[in-house]
């Protein structure tokens, strides 16, 4: 029974194609029937998976693995409490995946309370109330204004009908509905007025409908399908940690077994040998990795929530970083959903109108001089007619909790709503901003007679008593309006409507909507006294045109400078809107989305395309308009499958599908539906698109935090490692025992590395572009970094253990001297070099006193250096002695080697590229001036 193009049908076809009438609706037996055919009248939410499976699952990942055998080995080794610490860790990942994962299988939750919970439908000739999840396709339905519409229908009457439909098709304005047959065989959603779709709600009118879709079947359900089928993306930060485990493991396990079997050929006994290259492997494996990058991306949630932006997902901060193209919504996100009046026409006078949104505060300009209009008829009576010929509210409302103290220096924040159609409330402002709004005219005026807007005769009229007189105010859209039109306003005179006074009007039309703006003309005529008021053709003749208004959803000031800085770093933004084409372009235009060369694509051209033909022009278009729920995540798969990194913000219930599959979804906190913010990994509490560049510079910082401590942690390591191995191709006694190997790693990879996650971003992290999807995570010489550094630092303190040790070679107590300088050399060497790690460049670009948290990390780590050298109760433990100057001396020498060598290498190779660089770069310019 279902059919694609139901509004195309009749609905005299449509009761013979349900076999149903006007007057009787369905009989119970039928209707029951239908039920089981079709099934109830809800959303499924698919196969779930149990909570405790979905804990489970969490510890399949390779890095979990790794930690598991972290512990045992730490078992083994006796080292409880290292055991104990990896578990709490494991716990802890697993506890924060699940939280995560089941908190977003809740998307279907959200969009099931988008039904309508009951309806008002016709069974044998009565009307009855009946839950909604009872409807079957062919019963008749009756809806008012605040009702719910509890399926798709396609509209049998229409009463001055007005649909909110901007959750599902992303429209700034309530639609009018019509129950003409739409001829066209392709219609988009938003053009669709005969038809009512399930979840959407009626703000003015009412009106009688025949059920088509039920349950699954309508475009709520395809919705619901989309979300069910549509896979969460693994984070970039997730994959490169997955690589990172994995040849760490191989690496760490490798030299560990090499070492061992290199000792044991130089004569080292094999127990001892075992056992160190055992250490080494615990020391080699960063079991804390996934414990800094929580606790950073934890402490950079909250630096989040503070400028304005929730986190639902640890990873996701990290993922926007790297995003290379941000997917908008314009309606509330680019814009502020909030239709206003910003230009009129009077008397052949173009004026401008200041302010924005619902707030009553702005002026009327005439070439940036405010008008005057005490002496102006003409605008005063344009002003009557937008505040008269209406039925929108506007109203201020409290945000803040009213139970909540507010400070000496605390004020309330009002904002201003509206209570119905967003085109009348942009009226009831402009006039509300001259003073002249309804609650202050109703007094003078007294409305008698209402002919509601009809989406036939595009017209709206009133009216109303004054002064023993009555008069009819109009309003519509100028092509229909100015038919009816026999004088007009001039010069405080109603003069004839002459062909070239109308020319001028349609110019005028012309020219506001070419700036896309969305136009109403506003006329009147006095009623005579004996005249009927009952017939709106009547009514609505030889009128009085008065002026032109336009409007728009007026884009958010910051979003401008936010995409500026997008621009800046390398992000591309690409608005994605149901709204029509000129509007999106003339946004687009506005805030600097569409670039010279940049192109636009309606949703019928983008159905025409294969996948394969979208693919190869995703790049040049920067404006979709028209688009419905499966356009947006065709644009969010065609843009990934081009190796893009994909955040995609929105605040509707047909933006849930693509904020669900994008690499990140971004969800409005104010605006945005239950289903939008539970199938997002971030929510803007504000609305703001320039929260999102907050979240992007956050999201760099953290990552380039997490490669500071791996490429420290890692460093450190290598140099643990090569110590020991160097020592035994040379045939050397252990430089390092077992127990100081432990505590180095326990010590060095504890504070200083946490500290290194918090670390303040470098000034110039938004003047990159954004780091490719599949980089890897040594990408942009970590991974030189990271073996330069440790290599110095190993033979460094294999320098320090070999110089201390030929003073007396086969002296215990000298070996017991030479292991404790090669501890303590080793120990420095990496609390030197974590600064070092602060840079991209080296430890002299920074100021090493700006980290504060990691100066307390460092100077904690020597404070307890120096307690297992020099406390009598924790020498035995840790085989160490105390230390004189002349080792002391050795050892700061040693250990400062790596980093300043290497740094003072960096400032003087940068030195000299500048100096390289700098007369082409001159001559360049000359040249250009030259050419120019």
């Amino acid at each position: 029974m279902e059919q694609k193009n139901w509004h195309q049908w009749s609905g005299e076809e449509l009761l013979e194609r349900f076999d149903v009438t006007r007057e009787q609706g369905l009989t119970h037996g039928e209707a029951e029937r239908r039920r089981e055919e079709n099934g109830w009248n809800e959303l499924s939410e698919g196969e779930r998976i149990s909570p405790w499976l979905l804990f489970l699952n969490q510890f399949k990942d390779f890095m979990m693995l790794v930690l598991m055998g972290a512990t045992l080995i730490s078992g083994i080794l006796g080292e409880y409490l290292d055991a104990v610490t990896i578990i709490a860790i494991i716990i802890l990942n697993g506890v924060l995946g699940f939280i995560q994962e089941f908190r977003a299988e809740r998307s279907l939750h959200a969009l099931k309370e988008l039904s309508a919970p009951h309806a008002n439908v016709l069974r044998e000739g009565t009307m009855q109330h009946i839950p909604a999840r009872e409807l079957v396709p062919g019963d008749i339905v009756l809806l008012e204004s605040g009702d719910r519409i509890p399926a798709d229908i396609r509209w049998l009457v229409a009463n001055s009908l007005d649909v909110e439909e901007s959750a599902l098709t992303g429209e700034s304005h309530a639609v009018n509905k019509h129950v003409s047959v739409l001829r066209e065989e392709d219609v988009p959603l938003g053009d669709q007025k005969n038809i009512g779709f399930m979840g959407t709600m009626i703000t003015r009118g009412s009106g009688r409908g025949i059920v088509i879709r039920t349950g699954m079947n309508t475009e709520m359900g395809k919705i619901a399908d989309l979300i069910q089928n549509t896979d969460t993306q693994e984070t970039p930060l997730q994959r490169r940690l997955e690589q990172l485990g994995k040849i760490l493991i191989y690496l760490a396990l490798a030299l560990t077994v090499l070492v061992v079997l290199i000792g044991i050929m130089h004569g080292q006994p094999a127990g001892a040998m075992f056992f160190a290259g055992v250490s080494l492997a615990v020391a080699a494996i960063p079991e804390g990795l996934p414990a800094i990058v929580t606790i950073a991306l934890a402490l950079g949630v909250q630096r989040m929530i503070k400028r304005k932006a929730i986190v639902r997902k640890l990873p996701s901060v990290e993922t926007l970083g790297c995003a290379s193209v941000i997917c908008s919504d314009k309606t509330g996100t680019l814009t502020q959903n909030k239709m206003t009046v910003t230009r009129l026409w009077v008397e052949g006078r173009p004026l401008k109108v200041t302010g924005e949104g619902y707030a009553p505060v702005g002026d009327i300009l005439e070439e940036n001089s405010s008008v005057d209009l005490k002496n102006d008829q003409s605008l005063r009576r344009f002003l009557q007619i937008s505040s008269l010929c209406n039925n929108a509210v506007i109203y201020e409302e409290e945000l803040n909790s009213p139970t909540r103290k507010k400070g000496k220096d605390e004020r309330s924040d009002m904002e201003w709503r509206l209570k119905g159609d967003p085109t009348e409330g942009a009226l009831v402002t402009l006039s509300s901003k001259m003073s002249m709004s309804p609650g202050k005219l109703d007094s003078l005026y007294k409305r008698e007679k209402e002919h509601p807007f009809d989406s036939q005769r595009k017209r709206m009229s009133v009216i109303v008593s004054h002064q023993g007189g009555r008069i009819a105010f109009v309003k519509g859209a100028p092509d229909m309006l100015l038919d009816k039109c026999s004088y007009i306003l001039w010069d405080g005179k109603v003069v004839p409507f002459t062909g070239t006074l109308r020319q001028r009007v349609l110019s005028a039309n012309e020219g506001m909507a070419r700036d896309a703006l969305r136009v109403l003309g506003l006329a009147y005529r006095d009623i005579k006294p004996h005249e009927s008021i009952e017939n709106e053709g009547a009514v609505e003749s030889q009128l009085v045109f008065v002026g032109l208004a336009g409007m728009i959803d007026p884009p958010r000031k910051e979003a401008r400078e936010a995409i500026a800085v997008c621009r800046k770093a390398g992000i591309k933004t690409v608005m994605i809107t149901g709204d029509h084409g000129l509007t999106a372009e003339a946004i687009a235009n506005d805030l600097g989305i569409l670039p010279r060369g940049g192109s636009s694509m309606s949703g019928q051209e983008l159905a025409m395309l294969s996948d394969d033909e979208l693919d190869q022009k995703v790049d040049q278009i920067f404006v979709y308009s028209r688009v419905s729920p499966e356009h947006k995540l065709r644009i969010v798969k065609s843009l990934q499958r081009k190796g893009h990194v994909v955040a995609m913000t929105g605040d509707g219930v047909n933006d849930a599908p693509a904020i669900k599959a994008a690499d990140i979804g971004i969800a409005m906190g104010i605006t945005g539906t239950d289903v939008s913010k539970e199938a997002s990994a971030l929510i803007l509490s504000d609305d703001n698109f320039s929260s999102i560049v907050a979240a992007i510079e956050e999201g760099r910082n953290i990552y380039e935090n997490i490669r500071k401590f791996i490429r420290y942690l890692l460093a450190s390591n290598v140099g643990e490692i090569l110590t020991m191995f160097f020592a035994m191709l040379a045939g050397l006694p252990l430089p390092l025992l077992p127990i100081q190997i432990l505590w180095v790693n326990l010590v060095t990879d504890g504070l200083p590395a946490m500290a290194l996650g918090v670390d303040q971003p470098e000034k110039d992290l938004m003047e990159h572009k954004p780091r490719g999807a599949t980089e890897n995570i040594f990408a942009r010489r970590l991974g030189w970094k990271i073996l330069s550094r440790g290599l110095l630092i190993g033979l460094c303190t294999l320098g320090a253990f070999w110089i201390t040790l030929r003073v007396a070679p086969n002296d215990a107590g000298q070996l017991a001297k030479a292991q404790s300088v090669a501890f303590a050399t080793l120990v420095m060497a990496q609390l030197i070099h974590v600064f070092d790690c602060r840079s991209s460049r080296s430890i002299f670009h920074r100021n090493i006193l700006q980290n504060k948290y990691l100066v307390v990390a460092v100077l904690s780590s020597i404070l307890l250096l120096l307690g297992v050298m020099y406390i009598e109760a924790l020498q035995p433990i840790f085989k160490t002695i105390p230390l004189g100057y002349r080792e002391w001396a050795l050892t700061l020498v040693a250990a400062g080697i790596p980093t300043f060598l290497l740094g003072a290498g960096s400032v003087w190779s940068g030195r000299r590229r500048r100096k390289y660089t700098g007369p082409r770069t001159m001559s360049a310019v000359k040249s250009t001036n030259i050419r120019a």
